[in-house]
């Protein structure tokens, strides 16, 4: 199975850090966010990896290829362990690119992967969401599908409240604990007209029919095309299957995740953790004044 990562957004949320380098390159403590994605792909035994960019995002792709003239330089120093991680970087998978010259919408995104990909079932990470499981959470998907034959998505429990800011599926039956049918999917609604209290978290496992419903799908109002609206599309004609999946799931779209993440990441790594703990006590008992 191929991975298809979409990587082509602005990040206007993020601004002005994501003016002139991805989101997606932004460090969780020294490790760009993508590089997890793409290391939790590789755990899952996905090797073929199409990257969808956009104008802007060349770092991605220098990221994940040789740097001759750095590693030559770690070699010089004799630091040993950083030569061996960079190579390591640039060994991970076997990475593509294709660029996505507007910015469409989701949905257009995965709809670029369409030649790479072919007549075969794909799974799909958001390079701005980072999991961490103890069975990588693109796996736990991959199994499913083998079982069921079918496109499926993983989910979340959500605060009512921030169902706003997810796709939300409704529920038909449930397969087995944790597994259900999904009878539709409604993008980003209000907390009173969510069809259930689960949120769609950015990790897929698509049956190939999905780009013909990308092209059945019609615009929104900002003149993009939505993942969700080619969800409905898909219902249509196949089953989909929604998994409650078993992870720390971090939303790296806007700075006060972001900051979370750095700090909750940096406390669960040994080589952080010690230093960080202190001084992570000391601000909550004196938080620093405010910036004006």
């Amino acid at each position: 199975m191929k991975a298809v990562i979409p990587a082509a957004g602005m990040a206007t949320r993020l601004l002005p850090a994501t003016k002139s380098q991805p989101k997606e390159m932004l460090p969780i403590v020294d490790k760009p966010a993508i590089q997890y994605v793409v290391e939790e792909a590789v755990a899952a035994g996905i090797r073929d990896i199409l990257v969808i960019t956009g104008r802007g995002k060349r770092a991605i792709e220098d990221h994940f290829d040789r740097a001759f003239e750095l590693e030559e330089m770690l070699r010089a120093k004799g630091q040993e362990d950083m030569l061996r991680e960079v190579r390591r970087i640039a060994e991970l998978a076997d990475m593509h690119y294709i660029r996505q010259r507007e910015p469409l919408g989701l949905g257009h995104a995965i709809l670029q992967a369409r030649t790479h990909v072919g007549d075969a079932p794909f799974a799909v990470l958001l390079g701005d969401d980072v999991v961490f499981s103890d069975e990588p959470c693109i796996r736990q998907l991959t199994r499913v599908f083998q079982q069921q034959g079918a496109s499926v998505i993983a989910v979340e429990p959500i605060p009512p409240a921030r169902s706003v800011l997810y796709g939300v599926p409704a529920l038909g039956k449930r397969v087995s604990p944790g597994l259900w049918e999904i009878t539709d999917v409604v993008e980003k609604p209000k907390p009173r007209d969510a069809p259930s209290k689960l949120g769609i978290l950015g990790r897929y496992v698509f049956m190939p029919a999905l780009f013909g419903a990308i092209e059945r799908t019609k615009p929104g109002k900002s003149g993009e095309y939505q993942l969700a609206d080619a969800l409905r599309v898909l219902l249509e004609e196949e089953k989909v299957y929604a998994l409650a999946t078993k992870g720390r799931r971090y939303d790296l779209g806007d700075r006060t995740e972001w900051l979370k993440t750095n700090i909750e990441v940096g406390l669960m790594r040994p080589d952080t953790r010690k230093a960080l703990l202190p001084f992570v006590r000391a601000m909550a008992r004196k938080p620093p004044r405010p910036l004006r």
